[in-house]
């Protein structure tokens, strides 16, 4: 017995930890929403005791002097007071409506900034995509973690309120007498008498509580549930708004076939589903159960006051000042204990934000500076590299050794999983290696501050996103930049004819999605644009990731034909499944399950007719050559 009190006692410290933590956090974000919350829950808190206090002043005037000049006052202090009260509660809830929009609206940058801070690393595994996954779910099932704890704040704030109101008003009641000669009443004084009831009316307001947090703890018990079924329909109810998807939805009925075969399979909240059936069964039951209760609490409410008016402890008037005072105290008692227990409940849920938000960086940030070095002499050395992703024994990289040369063009081929993109990974520093080092002029590149070292990296990613932004903002990344510097990119990259036929040139919004005069463009030019947002940045390392996988024959000779003037004095890296477009390269790495099987010029690659890189130079060729008999 005493262990589960003790394990209670421990659930409930720490369910208040966590929520006191939330609130912290809210603060720090917000402030004004807790002043507006406090400042609106005290004048609706104890508004009604002032209007149940007045209306018991004037109803006792009317039982017994019923002075007309002492009404008057009465009800014109009523009336005064009722609307300034109605005027400054409709003000603060205004305000605090105000200040809880505007919370909504910056608590995404809890989950942004944490983002940002995340090492790459663990924003690229699964089971950190799965507990963001299983916040946002929360959420969005009964706003449960933050957003409820902002709602228990104000519950309790305005049952504290209540229930210091509602003894102010009520304390009278068990201390004014019953009059001698009242006959069997008279047993009201005494204190025993009123000591009972005291207990009775507590017990009826903790049972009550008690009861609602049973119904309540259902919602922890189904949430996986619920979070799967949310889950299921965000994805397949919104399918049809994402553009890149309207073709395959059409030429495949998707939207028939599948997404509706889902969201018919998904039951999670049907009547047929877990979470219905314990609405209608005991959830349902013990949430009944404590509004009976709290019935129960007024009808005794009642009774013990009418006895004593009945005797004649006060007038009339006073009956509906206590019963108002009595019934506001126990419903702020009881809704300060409901709020305890949904502060339990809603702990599970913080539970897993806050392991999200406690996700340590363990990548070690470094200290030096990187030196800015106008002649680019920067030379990057992998000593003996190894890598394994976290959570596989497979070795991603295996013994890379490599030095790369100040203003080299180097390619890096392979086929599918032999290694190049976990490579590029490692260079840009978005991982550690597991074994072995990176030099960045002979100092290990841990050392460098990790911002300072990845801004010497311009990298058009193969799966690079562009911004529903103007072709100005998207090759700069800011919203001030250099015009002359962005138009010479862009000319480099091919873009200067299209530019010129946009209708406000670099001022042009890209895509519709903020401006309904966006323009659309296609991957092909979408894909020039990133190249151009990479020769802007000026970085001295330039790593292009199957850079012209989406230009057209003339495009992609067009950018090949240039590139040494693209790329200048830059030391350029090259990933690509296109041997040929490689040629141009002084140096060619081979990978191929994860190691550098080879490395030299084109020439002296393709003569080696035993290495990898002849075997597929040939097989490319091949098929090229097949491709072009076929086409005459």
């Amino acid at each position: 017995m005493m262990s589960k009190m003790k394990m209670k006692n421990n659930h409930f410290r720490l369910a208040w930890e966590r929520n006191l933590r939330t609130w912290k956090i809210w603060w720090k974000l917000c402030p004004k929403f807790f002043v507006s919350c406090t400042s609106y829950s005290v004048f609706k808190a104890l508004s009604p005791y002032v209007t149940i206090w007045l209306s018991a002043q004037i109803i006792n005037e009317l039982a017994r002097s019923k002075n007309p000049e002492r009404l008057f006052q009465l009800v014109l202090i009523q009336l005064v007071s009722a609307a300034l009260l109605a005027l400054c509660t409709g003000m603060l809830n205004r305000w605090f409506n105000c200040e809880t929009d505007s919370m909504r609206r910056k608590y995404d940058r809890i989950w942004m900034e944490k983002m940002m801070k995340l090492d790459y690393a663990d924003i690229d595994r699964q089971y950190v995509y799965e507990l963001y996954s299983q916040v946002k779910q929360n959420e969005n099932w009964a706003a449960w973690g933050f957003y409820k704890s902002t709602d228990i704040f104000q519950k309790m704030v305005l049952a504290t309120l209540r229930i210091f109101g509602g003894i102010a008003l009520s304390v009278s009641l068990f201390v004014l007498p019953v009059p001698a000669g009242s006959g069997a009443l008279t047993l009201l004084n005494h204190p025993l008498c009123a000591l009972l009831m005291i207990v009775f009316m507590l017990g009826i307001a903790f049972l009550s509580p008690i009861c609602a947090n049973k119904s309540d703890a259902y919602w922890n018990r189904y949430a996986s549930e619920a979070r799967f079924g949310n889950r299921l329909f965000n994805f397949y109810s919104f399918l049809g708004e994402d553009r890149k998807r309207e073709p395959d939805l059409r030429i495949y009925q998707q939207q028939e076939n599948v997404c509706e075969k889902y969201l018919e399979q998904n039951i999670s909240f049907s009547k047929a589903s877990a979470i219905s059936k314990a609405a209608r069964g005991p959830m349902g039951l013990w949430m009944a159960t404590s509004r009976a209760i709290s019935v129960v609490l007024t009808g005794v409410v009642y009774l013990f006051v009418c006895l004593k008016a009945w005797a004649g402890a006060f007038g009339v008037g006073s009956v509906t000042q206590y019963v108002g005072a009595i019934s506001s105290l126990f419903l702020g008692i009881s809704d300060l204990l409901e709020q305890f227990g949904t502060m339990q409940a809603n702990s599970e849920f913080l539970k897993i934000a806050f392991e999200f938000l406690d996700i340590p960086n363990k990548m070690y940030q470094g200290s030096l500076t990187t030196e800015k070095r106008s002649d680019r002499q920067y030379e990057v050395e992998f000593q003996d590299v190894s890598f394994q992703y976290p959570g596989t024994e497979i070795w991603a990289l295996r013994h890379v050794s490599m030095k790369f040369k100040v203003g080299e063009r180097l390619a890096v081929v392979g086929m599918n999983g032999s290694g190049k993109t976990t490579f590029i990974k490692l260079l840009c520093r978005l991982y550690d290696p597991t074994e072995g080092k990176i030099l960045l002029n002979g100092i290990d590149i841990r050392k460098y501050k990790y911002e300072d070292y990845i801004n010497i990296f311009s990298v058009v990613f193969q799966d690079f996103k562009l911004m529903a932004l103007t072709l100005g903002e998207n090759v700069a990344g800011s919203k001030q930049y250099d015009r002359e510097a962005v138009t010479l990119s862009l000319k480099n990259a091919g873009f200067a004819d299209r530019m010129e036929r946009m209708p406000k040139g670099l001022e042009t919004y890209l895509y519709k999605d903020l401006e309904k005069d966006g323009v659309e463009i296609s991957g092909g030019e979408a894909q020039k644009i990133a190249i151009a947002r990479a020769l802007y940045k000026d970085a001295p390392f330039i790593i292009l990731d199957e850079p012209t996988a989406a230009l057209d024959p003339i495009a992609e000779a067009e950018i090949y034909s240039k590139f040494n003037e693209i790329v200048g004095d830059k030391t350029a890296i090259y990933i690509s499944h296109r041997l040929s477009s490689c040629k141009f390269c002084d140096e060619i790495a081979v990978f191929h399950n994860g190691s550098v099987v080879q490395q030299g010029t084109h020439e002296s690659l393709v003569a080696d007719e035993s290495g990898k890189y002849y075997e597929l130079w040939n097989a490319q060729a091949q098929y090229y050559t097949e491709e072009e008999t076929q086409t005459a």
